[in-house]
């Protein structure tokens, strides 16, 4: 981690960045991610204050359209010390006022960003690189859109029509039309230097690059498509993960995990997804909506939704509405009880054994299984 900031990408280093410099925002990652920010964020606030040893410098917790952390979840990522001495705020997606328009995205929607990353003299971010199932990488600008844009922001960048684009998948930056609004918002926002780390699969910082936020980034992403890349094994029957926590701590997360298996899965598959969801569906109007109709209903209403009118959260229902039309699902968890499960449209298995019988009932003792350990941290070339 040193090393990378000692040779930033396309850029000048963070301290002589952060020289001159009073006002300074970090951008970090919540709850939901697997950061370890407690590695990282001390040694990113060294290099500022080694700019810039008297700058005023504020914590951004990018939620996005997640609750803010708790104070408990601060003191677990952060550490005590970090959090005692330095100040540490939460993003509101939702908070009127709280935002500055920065112009028109790609998509047509208004850039609005958080007034304290668009006041700062110097806006950094950390956080990390992994496969995302319809940005093809979490990191570098995803800090700015959707960690702290406003809730009309990242709706319409998480539009219907959008979601629906060939390109809005694994893996994929270029004609992405997610990607595109996400690194034009990161520019307006002057979003000057990244630091993001890769993780091995016991969530250990196996690489770190840092530097320019588009440069950097990339870098990044060529380097986890390198490792992390893999061929599709065709298979009768799917198990994949959520990546264990913190990504498999609600339902709304796991189309992630899910993206992995439908590249597997065979026309008429059964799919077995194994998440705790010890918080149990995840967001308020995802729950709501998964529970309001069959998957044709939910994928008909949402793709008939138009931008402007994007419900927060739909994209998830959407991207399950499509496998359940395809694909019997069946959940592995503990987290939610079986008549949620089964009124959502999947079936419910208790543990992995029990999945698998149920599954090899469905399509045969012959059938032929493929296991993906971990949902989230592969890429599966289509």
């Amino acid at each position: 981690m040193r090393a990378a900031l000692r040779a930033p990408i396309g850029s000048p280093p963070l301290a002589e960045l952060a020289r001159g410099k009073r006002k300074i925002v970090v951008i970090t990652s919540d709850h939901t991610r697997a950061v370890p920010s407690a590695l990282t964020l001390p040694i990113l606030l060294e290099e500022l204050r080694r700019g810039s040893p008297s700058a005023d410098i504020t914590v951004l917790v990018a939620t996005g359209l997640h609750r803010g952390m708790t104070a408990a979840e601060m003191e677990k990522r952060f550490g005590s010390g970090l959090c005692a001495r330095e100040r540490i705020v939460n993003h509101d997606a939702f908070a009127k006022g709280a935002f500055v328009d920065l112009g028109l995205l790609p998509s047509g929607s208004k850039c609005e960003i958080n007034r304290l990353a668009v006041e700062a003299e110097l806006l950094v971010a950390e956080g990390f690189i992994e496969p995302h199932f319809f940005a093809g990488f979490s990191g570098g600008r995803k800090s700015v859109l959707p960690g702290i844009a406003s809730q009309d922001c990242v709706n319409i960048n998480h539009s219907a029509r959008a979601m629906a684009h060939p390109k809005a998948a694994t893996g994929v930056l270029d004609g992405n039309p997610i990607h595109e609004d996400m690194i034009v918002a990161a520019r307006l926002a002057k979003l000057a230097f990244v630091f993001n780390v890769l993780l091995d699969e016991e969530k250990r910082v196996a690489a770190a690059v840092c530097g320019e936020a588009d440069a950097a980034h990339r870098a990044g992403c060529a380097l986890l498509a390198a490792r992390c890349g893999v061929d599709p094994i065709p298979a009768d029957v799917v198990l994949t993960t959520n990546g264990g926590y913190p990504l498999d701590q609600n339902l709304y997360q796991c189309p992630k995990g899910l993206d992995a298996a439908l590249a597997c899965a065979k026309e008429g598959a059964v799919i077995i997804l194994a998440a705790a969801c010890r918080d149990g569906l995840g967001g308020e109007n995802f729950g709501r909506m998964m529970l309001e109709g069959s998957p044709r209903e939910l994928l008909d209403r949402i793709l008939a939704t138009p931008a402007e009118k994007t419900v927060s959260e739909q994209w998830c229902v959407q991207r399950f509405a499509d496998a359940l039309l395809r694909h019997e699902i069946i959940l592995v968890t503990w987290g939610i009880d079986r008549r949620t499960v089964e009124k959502m449209h999947f079936r419910y298995a208790a543990s992995i054994e029990e999945a698998v019988g149920m599954a090899l009932e469905r399509k045969g003792p012959g059938a032929k299984i493929a296991v993906i350990p971990d949902g989230v941290g592969v890429i599966v070339r289509r």
